[in-house]
């Protein structure tokens, strides 16, 4: 009793010191309020306060980024365990990482991470039995920058991989430049292309096919809308003002087209599509010269993907007609949907994906969102099913169509990656690389439980903490969703959650409505006018953590990024004293005025459109921005960066410059964080990502009492 008694007394003084390092008052930087700025939607008058914060480039909007970083690095300075969280995570990051190898002709490639590489680097090795230590570099992208802000973005093999094409991106930044190297020589040719945005290199004959958006004009090039895509065909040895143009609509500059070549270049598909959701299909045979496109899917109701052909017919995988996917044959010169005959049949899990191997179709499914591999013949019968370690998420199985060994990875919440190989010869498993991870999984457990959201839909929330946590209530808890775009969220080893485990937290994955965790008929339900599904069901989700045991309102934390993180706007405002912590990172948070920048005209699909009465209202319904009133919120951390091209900084700007005026009270500090040099998640070194981290997490144990 006497040391429960002095616990209780240690914690409160422990609290009490704490608290005394938080600036009181919060004086948050001024922000200037435009005037005046006022748009109309449908008759209803919608005030823009912050419309300034928009232009990226002003000497103004830069100052106020500036003085945004200085007061939160002010404030999270003043947190005692930071450093000590940051110690931790430098060591679980320091260890080496092998990616899954891959087979190109008849050589063995794969990645290599030492540990605290910005980049991984790019191996080959002669013989699948050739020890890593026989294997030379290929691409080594951390001597594109000294600051680790040049990633490689993308390979791109030819077609009888005697090239090695490869993108590059700078600062995070969703533009890309493309490159070509002769594997043979291991030099790079004078092919370099610019201005390329959302696209790979399928290569075909002496050359690739690839998409591009017109160049942006200069001093727009993070903000400007990408419209007006066009497929060219670039020839090795050429510039690119001399690529060929092979296809574009001027009529439809919304209506995206994309490019695929089959695996040796004899077919060429032309995607096109509306959003983020549906395409068209176009193909034609190369192998004939003077063939014309054929037409095999005309509309934007279902997505369809070609894997490569079988004696000339077309593999692909879909949804049309089957929400959970399906695998068929289609015949170009009997191109009707009537005629696809079907391998793989719709079953009750969700197919993600199929790849062609030792003339086998190996299958991935998602059953309640855990991995299952099933291996088919051509003719669509089962041979076998691959035996897992356990539950968790596994994928690979990359390679040619004629190889006999291909990998696959498995790994948990809970379960370091660990890569096996596959010997489909004799339908085994062995163990290829076990990761080195500074993290005993044995004291740890991975759980899923299924709760009812308010309208009675069950969903599932993957829940990992120590096998011998006392479910007190009170336990440290963060919880992540995404809920959108189709998007599965999987429950993957994520190096930093270890620290947050450790100190007797609880970390959960809610898998919400809109994303594809249930196949299609899962992701409608929370997108367009049902988006707030999304909410209710990750709202519940927290809820059940609560009535579960696992944590409290004041023990209880919530993170989502990009779509995720509009959900974590959007939640706090709708029940701001249920959560304690509240990270929404790169989010899009003004629902009215998304499709102005880059590609968000594409996300109309999923959100909606204001220019559509109805859209609008229900885009202003749940808007993170719109819906900001003077109360109480959790304590906030924003992130975004100054180069996310993708969902543009000035969405979070103005968040969190509402947000600020409208918090009541100084215990609660609303924070933003802006990454410089560095875009949508991509761009940062290893030791920026590690000191973001640290900050989020020191944060997220500082605004509970927490000590570390």
């Amino acid at each position: 009793m006497n040391n429960i008694y002095l616990r209780i007394i240690g914690l409160l003084i422990f609290i009490t010191l704490l608290h005394q390092y938080k600036p009181s008052p919060l004086k948050y930087p001024k922000t200037e309020k435009s005037t005046n700025v006022i748009d109309i939607y449908h008759g209803q008058s919608i005030e823009d306060e912050y419309r300034w914060l928009e232009d990226d480039n002003s000497n103004q909007t830069k100052a106020w980024v500036q003085k945004q970083n200085a007061f939160t690095d002010r404030y999270l300075r003043k947190i005692p365990f930071r450093k000590k969280i940051e110690k931790r995570l430098t060591e679980l990051w320091d260890y080496p990482t092998l990616s899954i190898p891959f087979i190109k002709g008849d050589k063995v490639f794969f990645y290599k991470n030492d540990g605290l590489q910005n980049q991984s680097v790019l191996y080959v090795k002669e013989d699948i039995d050739d020890s890593d230590s026989l294997a030379s570099v290929v691409i080594d992208p951390n001597k594109f920058s000294k600051d680790g802000t040049v990633a490689l973005s993308g390979i791109y093999f030819s077609n009888h991989n005697n090239y090695l094409g490869y993108s590059v991106s700078k600062s995070g930044s969703d533009w890309r430049e493309f490159y070509v190297k002769n594997l043979s020589t291991g030099k790079d040719l004078n092919d370099h292309l610019k201005w390329i945005k959302f696209s790979g290199m399928s290569w075909s004959g002496d050359g690739f096919y690839y998409n591009a958006f017109p160049i942006p004009e200069e001093g727009k090039e993070l903000s400007q809308a990408n419209q007006s895509s066009k497929v060219y065909y670039h020839k090795l040895g050429t510039v690119q003002d001399e690529d060929i143009l092979i296809f574009s609509d001027i009529d439809n500059p919304k209506i995206s087209p994309y490019s695929s070549t089959t695996s040796d270049g004899r077919f060429l598909m032309i995607y096109r599509t509306k959003g983020t959701y549906g395409n068209s299909l176009m193909v034609k045979d190369l192998d004939q010269p003077d063939s014309r496109f054929i037409t095999v899917i005309n509309d934007y109701k279902s997505e369809t993907s070609v894997v490569d052909h079988i004696n000339g017919k077309l593999l692909a995988i879909t949804d049309r007609n089957a929400g959970k996917k399906k695998v068929v044959l289609i015949d170009i010169n009997n191109p009707k949907e009537s005629e696809w005959k079907t391998l793989i049949p719709e079953n009750k899990n969700v197919l993600t994906s199929v790849n062609m191997i030792d003339q086998k179709l190996v299958a991935h499914y998602m059953s309640d969102i855990i991995s299952e591999w099933v291996i088919f013949n051509l003719d669509g019968k089962i041979i076998n099913k691959v035996d897992l370690p356990g539950p968790g998420i596994s994928y690979g199985f990359n390679g040619d169509k004629d190889q006999s060994v291909s990998w696959y990875r498995f790994e948990s919440l809970v379960h370091p990656p660990t890569v096996f190989t596959y010997d489909f010869k004799n339908d085994s498993s062995s163990i290829y690389y076990e990761s080195k991870a500074s993290f005993d999984k044995n004291k740890y457990i991975m759980k899923q439980k299924f709760y009812s959201s308010k309208d009675g839909t069950k969903i599932s929330i993957f829940i990992a903490h120590n096998k011998n946590l006392v479910l007190d209530g009170r336990r440290p808890t963060l919880l992540y969703g995404y809920g959108g775009f189709n998007i599965s969220e999987k429950p993957y080893f994520n190096k930093t959650i270890p620290v947050i485990l450790e100190n007797g937290g609880v970390y959960a994955i809610s898998n919400i409505r809109g994303g594809g965790e249930y196949g299609q008929e899962w992701h409608e339900a929370g997108m367009l006018g049902q988006k707030q599904n999304v909410f209710d069901d990750f709202i519940s989700g927290a809820q059940f953590l609560i009535t579960e045991g696992y944590t409290s309102p004041d023990r209880l934390a919530i993170r989502g990024g990009s779509n995720g993180g509009t959900l974590i706007g959007a939640v706090i405002n709708q029940k701001p004293n249920l959560f304690r912590v509240a990270f929404p990172e790169v989010g899009v948070m003004d629902m009215l005025r998304y499709e102005k920048f880059t590609i968000g005209w594409a996300w109309a699909v999923e959100f909606g459109s204001v220019n559509n009465e109805n859209d609008f209202e229900n885009l202003l319904s749940y808007s993170p921005l719109h819906n900001i009133q003077n109360m109480t919120y959790p304590s906030v951390l924003v992130y975004t960066a100054d180069h996310d091209d993708r969902v543009v900084p000035a969405h979070s700007y103005k968040y969190v410059a509402k947000l600020q005026n409208h918090q009541v009270g100084d215990e609660d500090p609303v924070l933003i964080r802006i990454g410089t040099s560095t875009g949508h998640g991509a761009g940062r070194s290893t030791k920026k990502r590690i000191k973001e981290y640290a900050e989020k997490w020191a944060f997220m144990f500082y605004e509970m009492g927490v000590d570390i």
